[in-house]
């Protein structure tokens, strides 16, 4: 089923200058929020924890995706 575009929404062609600034801010407003600490502990205690060789694995995935479209990325 295709999706109903909004009628704001416009074709802005190569990349989404919109789409980036938003994505930026809500980093921003990520950063200034003073969360970041508390995630990076979640994040190395799930490492640490049952689902660390899933996510090593789904991390694994990632970056070779990431390589065959850039020979710089380092696995």
């Amino acid at each position: 089923m295709a999706e109903k575009k909004d009628a704001t929404q416009r074709n802005e062609g190569e990349g989404n200058r919109t789409a980036a600034r938003e994505y930026n801010n809500a980093q921003h407003d990520f950063v200034d929020s003073g969360k970041v600490e508390g995630k990076a502990r979640e994040a190395q205690k799930a490492l640490d924890g049952a689902e660390g060789d899933k996510l090593r694995d789904a991390e694994l995935v990632g970056k070779r995706h990431v390589h065959e479209e850039d020979p710089e990325v380092k696995h």
